[in-house]
C-alpha cells in the first residue's frame, strides 16, 4: 500500500483528503505541523508527503529542508501562496510539484499517481539488485532471498514469480502475465499453479502466510508485492 503523509493544519481539509486517499487504497497519515511531520516522516517513511507552506510551527520550505536532508520521497505542495516567488523557494528547497488552494481533488490524486510512478521508474531505471522488507530481503544479482538471517531456499518457478513480483513493486501484476512469463503462453488459464506456488512463497518468506503483508492477491486479477 503506498502511503501518503498530509501536512496541513486544517482539519477540514485533512478530513477531505483522507477520505480520498484512502477510498483509492492508499495509506494516509496525517500531521498538523512542521515538527510533527518531521518525527511521522522518520517513523513511517512514506511514500509521498503532501504539504501546506502555511503551517503554525514553521514554514513549509523548512520541512521540505528537513526532508530532503535524508529523503527522496516525492513532496507536492498545497498553497494558498500563488506569487512565483513562493514557488521558486519551494521548489528550490527540494518540492516536486507546486498545486494552488483550491485546487480540484482528481488533479491532485493525478499529480499524485505520477509522482509515485516518476519514483518507481527511477527504482528500477536505477538498475537496483537488493529489495528489503521488514520480513526478507531478495538479492536479484544473487538470486538469493533471505528472512530472519537464514538463506530461503527456493525453486527455480518460485524464484521467477517471487522476482517477477518485488520489481514491480506496489503493481499488479495480472495472473496471465505471470502465467505466461513461468510458464509459457499455453499454460495461460492454469490459475492453480499460481496458488500453488504463491501459497508456497507465502510459507516460506511471510510472518503470517495466511494474512500476507507482502505477496498480496488481487481477487480475480493477480498478484502485487508491497514493499
Amino acid at each position: 500500500m503506498t502511503r501518503v503523509l498530509v501536512v496541513e493544519d486544517d482539519p477540514q481539509l485533512v478530513r477531505a483528503l483522507i477520505i480520498n486517499l484512502q477510498a483509492r487504497q492508499y495509506g494516509v497519515d496525517a500531521a498538523p505541523d512542521g515538527a510533527s511531520a518531521l518525527r511521522l516522516a522518520a517513523a513511517r517513511q512514506p511514500d509521498v508527503v503532501l504539504l501546506d507552506l502555511g503551517l503554525p510551527d514553521m514554514d513549509g520550505a523548512d520541512v521540505i529542508r528537513g526532508l530532503r536532508g535524508w529523503t527522496r520521497v516525492p513532496i507536492l505542495v498545497l498553497s494558498a501562496r500563488q506569487a512565483s516567488a513562493e514557488k521558486v523557494t519551494a521548489l528550490d528547497a527540494g518540492a516536486d510539484d507546486y498545486i494552488t488552494k483550491p485546487f480540484n481533488m482528481n488533479e491532485l490524486l493525478a499529480r499524485l499517481r505520477a509522482a509515485v510512478r516518476r519514483t518507481e521508474e527511477a527504482a528500477l531505471d536505477s538498475g537496483a539488485t537488493f529489495v528489503a522488507t521488514n520480513g526478507f530481503t531478495v538479492d536479484l544479482l544473487a538470486r538469493k532471498a533471505v528472512r530472519d538471517g537464514r538463506d530461503v531456499r527456493l525453486t527455480p518457478t518460485e524464484w521467477h514469480l517471487l522476482e517477477l513480483l518485488v520489481t514491480n513493486p506496489g503493481r499488479l501484476v495480472t495472473q496471465k502475465h505471470l502465467l505466461q512469463e513461468v510458464w509459457g503462453v499455453t499454460q495461460g488459464n492454469k490459475t492453480n499453479y499460481l496458488r500453488v506456488y504463491m501459497a508456497q512463497l507465502r510459507r516460506k518468506l511471510e510472518t503470517d502466510p495466511a494474512h500476507p503483508r507482502y505477496l498480496i492477491t488481487e481477487p480475480g486479477m493477480g498478484y502485487r508485492f508491497e514493499a
